[in-house]
This record gives structure tokens, sequence and C-alpha cells, in this order.
């Protein structure tokens, strides 16, 4: 008895002396103040946090033009699962810079005061998802999971964790979660012209179909696909037109930006709300005046005492 006694006071004692060593427990998100978080892991930590954005984008929903039917349907969606009714997870998909991450921020800023809130994970963190939601399980908000611009290489340990926690795992999902996911790709994987010549050998896969199919497996658990398109030169004018007058333009000047819009299109290679939006920025700053500048302090010249 006193020898096992002995060795609990060496063990209690070699606790004490590890303790200082142990990283620091994560603190708990800010709820209270915020409504979007990140998913960080710091370097030599092997469990992450979430981390609490206090300067969400200011997007709304009326500044998104010309994609009034993706709009429409993701909106119908989110309010769905906001009521507790059955909603799906979601995957938008298409051309670069004409709106799918931002309706995604602009869903957020118009229900945030209805309980809706965004996890931003990153490609390289969705094997942490299992432990995001078990800590957004029970609480009373509603979750969206914000994976953006989305794609996976052969292998990657991503690719498998979220077909898991779309529809796979053994436990049932949350009802306050959801994945919204943004890519380029509407299958997410890099697709080879080999692979659509099913008698032919692709490597040393004996059956390529049944490799395709497991390629398009992860797209197909997305209830809803939203699809997105570059605008024709008559829709981005409209979007240049939108934040030109967000910037203070008038009638006048937004007719005179016309032509440099388009100038700026063409140098960019793309018609996207992206590109209306950095142009606008651009020609509407150039436009304002000239704010004065702040004098300059004088140094004092004064002995120091």
């Amino acid at each position: 008895m006193q020898q096992l006694a002995s060795l609990l006071a060496r063990a209690e004692q070699l606790l004490v002396r590890l303790e200082p060593l142990l990283p620091a427990a994560a603190p708990a998100p800010d709820w209270e103040n915020a409504v979007a978080f990140r998913w960080r892991r710091d370097p030599g930590k092997a469990v992450g946090a979430l981390r609490a954005v206090h300067q969400a984008p200011s997007i709304r929903l009326a500044d998104l033009c010309d994609i009034d039917e993706q709009k429409a349907r993701l909106d119908a969606n989110t309010r769905q699962f906001l009521a507790g009714r059955p909603a799906n997870n979601v995957l938008l998909t298409g051309a670069r810079g004409c709106g799918k991450s931002s309706l995604i921020k602009a869903l957020l800023n118009a229900y945030a005061a209805q309980g809706l809130r965004l996890i931003e994970v990153d490609k390289s963190d969705l094997t942490d998802l299992p432990d995001i939601v078990e800590q957004i399980a029970g609480r009373p908000e509603h979750f969206i999971v914000f994976c953006d611009d989305l794609s996976f290489d052969e292998g990657d340990a991503g690719y498998k964790a979220l077909k898991v926690a779309l529809d796979g795992s053994l436990a049932a999902p949350p009802e306050n979660v959801l994945i919204y996911a943004t890519s380029n790709r509407r299958h997410l994987m890099p697709e080879y012209h080999a692979e659509n010549l099913e008698n032919l050998r692709v490597g040393d896969e004996i059956h390529p179909g049944e490799a395709i199919e497991e390629k398009v497996s992860l797209s197909d658990r997305f209830g809803i696909w939203l699809s997105f398109y570059p605008f024709d030169q008559d829709a981005y004018l409209d979007i240049v037109a939108h934040w030109l007058r967000h910037f203070g333009c008038d009638a006048q000047e937004i007719a005179r930006a016309e032509r440099p819009a388009l100038n700026w299109s063409l140098s960019r290679g793309a018609r996207s709300g992206r590109v209306a939006w950095q142009f606008a920025r651009d020609w509407a700053g150039q436009k304002a005046p000239e704010a004065s500048p702040k004098p300059a302090q004088r140094a004092s010249k004064g002995k120091k005492r």
C-alpha cells in the first residue's frame, strides 16, 4: 500500500512538471459578438479552434445583379433551414468572379439577426469537420459551414472527410448545420479525356468507369447544384453602373464610364461581377476629390530635460 502511495505521489509530481509544457486550451468562440467564424489550427497544435471574425463583409443581396435565379434558389433554401424545415447542402459552381462566394456572405448579412452564422473552413482543414460539428451541434443558432474555391487532387484527405460529413457518417448530421461550397469545377476533381473511354485502359485501373463514379460521388452528395455563367456585355455594364452608384457617381459619370469599363474587362480577359466591382472602385477613386493631407507634426526642438 505504501509503495502504491509513493508511486501515485511521483506521478502527480510528474504531471505538475509537464502541465506548463502542454498547449493552452483554445478559448471559447465569441458567440455573442460575432456572426462569422474561421476554423484555424495553430502550428504545433493537434486541435483547431473557432476564431470570431468581427469585421465581416458588408455585401448585400441587393448588390448582386443578374444572378436572380441563383439568388432566389439559395435564399429559399436558407430560409427553409432557418425555419427548421428540411433544406439541402449546396454546391455553387461556374465562372470565376460571378458572385458565388459573395452570395453566401450576403445571405449571412441578410439573416444574421435570425440566427444564421457562417463558419469558413479551408480545404486543408476539412478533416476537422467532425470536431467543428461537435462544437456547434447543441447551439440554438443555425450554422453554414462555408468551403470556398473547393477542388481536390487525387488522394486528398479532405475529399473523403467531406464525403462523410455530407452523407456518409453513421451519425446523423445535426439539424442546425448545412454545408455551402463554391468551386470552379462541378465535380471538384480533375477529369481527363481518357476517362471518357470506358473500353480503353486508363493507367493501372481495371474498371475505369468505377473510378469515374468515385470522382462524381462527392458532388452528388450536395442536394442542390447552382451554376454561374460569364456575364454578357449588358449584364456587365449593369453591374458596373450599380457599383458606381454605390460609390456616389451620378448618371452622367456612369455614362462616361461605359467605354472605359469595357476596355477594363478586355484587359482582364473576363466580364464578371468581380471585374465590374474592381473597375468601379478604380473609376470612383480617381474621380473623387482628393482629401487634404494632414499637417505633419512638427518635431520638438527643445532640449530634453
